[in-house]
């Protein structure tokens, strides 16, 4: 459900780059929730293993991706998802 809506948040808003960001994080939380789940489900601890990996790739995606944008906006003056999509 909450990997569904962050489909949804990336197919109706390709403009604003900080909720395409913010919905790539909904989707891996409703991963992890995933793993999670099913590992107290299945009484196995790979799962929430999984999760904590799951977990520290998004933390660094997200300061990744935000430094990018900071340079980007440095550089530029401003931020425009047309310009970033048509090739910089």
């Amino acid at each position: 459900m909450i990997w569904g809506i962050g489909v949804f948040g990336i197919m109706l808003n390709r403009r604003n780059i900080i909720i395409i960001l913010m919905s790539i994080e909904l989707m891996l939380v409703g991963v992890n929730m995933n793993f999670v789940l099913y590992s107290v489900y299945l009484d196995d601890v790979m799962g929430e293993v999984f999760g904590i990996f799951i977990l520290t790739v998004a933390a660094g995606e997200s300061a990744v991706g935000l430094g990018i944008l900071i340079t980007y906006y440095r550089v530029r003056g401003w931020i425009s998802m047309e310009s970033i999509i048509q090739g910089l």
